[in-house]
């Protein structure tokens, strides 16, 4: 107790000596203050282990609440007026961050509600900064490694795969909600990642005894996971949304899409529509043209992809819609796709094999990636993947808006039959939207949202691939927002170009769009509220 007497005088006699130092003020600013701040509460957001894992229990969350506070104390208290407008902005992507640790710990409880958060496996790459959905601190990024695998990737998987047996024992007792559809869902994960196990202990060899100890009790944890999760699928009779004013608060408050949920089911109504009223008006001008043939062999398909890259690449630099980098062709063929049979193909698969340049826009996501990457962000707390998918309205918005910006820019002037299907993917994407809004206000079931989502699909393409819908379906109802970002990200994307347009007319010049997605890219993985503010200055988030 003396000890701790002594040492709490010292610590306070040096801090008294600091605030008489005339330089110390000066030593601190305000901005530095918030990323000191922005460090601890990453450091934070970490979870301690338990037994090897990390430790989502109750008990633990409920004992560091007063921690969380007394962080989000720490950030009220920074004098915002006296950063400047980046600045500013960064601010606000530290509070979002901190409104949804706060969101989850209230309202959506993942690892109470969700057993697909418990989920450790993940088999590819994200093409958004981070995965989709409520992920766990201890995924094992299996695309990461190479096959077959080096001593060092030996070591490093069979110390990754131990989490998976104490972490899915302690998601037995965590798992106390009601949520039946994110419980049923979420059931079919652990189907999959056993799959996944068991491919992965058949490319080892026996010469790795630890290895395969590690892999036989992941699988044996992973399959006695099931059994007690499809036992306790019996009794689970609860609503899995979380109701139209919790949407409405987590959108505006955590990630920054000033919308209400009937503000955005009017907006995907509107491109719904939209989207099939423009896809007949194509069709009407396309009615002398032959159809689109679809790529039959593997052949074929190569051929198409390798002109589909080409075009798109010569597009961008020859119309200068984009500055072109040196990683951005690269980044892009990397994703291309592969061979496809007919009977097998499910919706994006579809479009791709008629003309994979509509989809190859949207893959603008890895030139996005490949500028994170070998650009890092001037700003510490930008450079990173932001938490809790708050950067879907930017991610997704952006390579949703240009499959039409790039259209009316001039893409497919040699086939204009291409066309059609920019409007197609417009219009699932809406359908799919609008389904997940039914969904988390609780008037529809996972189920019924998805036959929304099959319904208004233009041609039947959502109708041939179950897995594809139930995978979009369930990643929406647990990712609130994520299902509307799409065509919300898209619209405050388009309200920028407008702010920054009209902006320029007043100014005599002319709106450039290589020069905007130089401004959009350069500020980073941030929503797309806070680019429009940097870009344009009109600030439309308050404190």
């Amino acid at each position: 107790m003396k000890k701790f007497y002594k040492k709490g005088i010292g610590a306070f006699i040096f801090v008294a000596l600091l605030s008489f130092s005339p330089n110390y003020a000066q030593e601190v600013s305000e901005y530095e203050k918030l990323v000191n701040l922005f460090k601890d509460w990453r450091t934070f957001e970490t979870p301690p282990l338990l037994n090897g894992a990390p430790d989502y229990t109750t008990e633990r969350l409920r004992k560091d609440h007063k921690e969380f506070k007394a962080l989000q104390f720490r950030l009220k208290n920074i004098e915002f007026e006296s950063l400047s407008t980046k600045e500013q902005i960064d601010w606000h992507v530290v509070r979002a961050e901190m409104n949804g640790y706060d969101f989850n710990f209230r309202v959506l409880k993942p690892w109470q509600r969700d057993p697909a958060f418990y989920q450790t496996i993940w088999t590819y790459k994200s093409d958004v900064p981070a995965h989709e959905g409520p992920t766990n601190h201890s995924t094992l990024e299996l695309w990461t490694y190479n096959f077959p695998l080096s001593q060092k990737d030996v070591t490093r998987l069979t110390k990754e795969l131990k989490v998976i047996p104490p972490l899915l024992n302690q998601a037995r007792k965590n798992l106390t909600g009601n949520a039946r559809d994110l419980w049923i869902g979420g059931t079919n994960n652990f189907y999959e990642q056993n799959k996944v196990l068991k491919n992965l202990k058949n490319k080892i060899k026996s010469k790795k005894p630890a290895l395969l100890r590690g892999l036989d009790s992941a699988i044996q944890a992973n399959t006695s996971f099931i059994v007690w999760l499809e036992e306790k699928a019996k009794h689970k009779n609860g609503p899995s949304g979380i109701g139209k004013e919790n949407y409405t608060w987590y959108q505006q408050n955590v990630h920054l899409v000033p919308f209400t949920w009937e503000e955005e089911l009017a907006l995907l109504q509107r491109e719904l529509d939209r989207a099939w009223s423009s896809l007949s008006l194509e069709e009407q001008k396309n009615i002398a043209l032959p159809p689109l043939v679809s790529a039959n062999t593997p052949k074929e398909f190569d051929v198409l992809s390798a002109r589909g890259v080409q075009r798109l690449m010569t597009f961008l630099k020859e119309k200068e819609v984009m500055y072109i980098k040196d990683n951005m062709e690269p980044a892009l063929r990397e994703h291309v796709g592969t061979f496809v049979p007919e009977s097998n193909r499910n919706f994006f698969t579809i479009g791709m094999h008629y003309d994979p340049v509509p989809l190859y826009s949207h893959f603008y996501h890895w030139f996005d990636l490949a500028q994170m990457r070998d650009e890092p962000h001037e700003s510490e707390i930008r450079r990173g993947p932001l938490l809790y998918n708050i950067f879907d309205s930017k991610s997704e918005g952006i390579a949703t808006g240009v499959e039409e910006m790039f259209m009316h820019a001039g893409l497919y002037e040699d086939s204009p039959r291409s066309r059609e299907i920019v409007w197609i993917m417009l219009a699932q994407r809406a359908a799919r939207g609008i389904g997940s809004l039914y969904a988390h206000a609780n008037i529809m079931t996972m189920e019924e949202a998805g036959e929304v989502h099959i319904k208004w699909t233009p041609r039947g393409w959502m109708r041939r691939e179950p897995h594809l819908l139930k995978f979009e379906q369930h990643l929406y109802l647990r990712q609130p927002g994520y299902g509307t970002c799409y065509i919300t990200g898209k619209y405050l994307v388009e309200k920028t170009i407008t702010s920054r347009s009209k902006q320029l007319e007043k100014q005599g010049k002319v709106f450039i769009l290589k020069e905007f997605f130089k401004e959009f890219n350069d500020a980073g993985n941030i929503p797309a509220e806070l680019v429009r503010w940097e870009i344009t200055g009109e600030k439309t988030i308050t404190r």
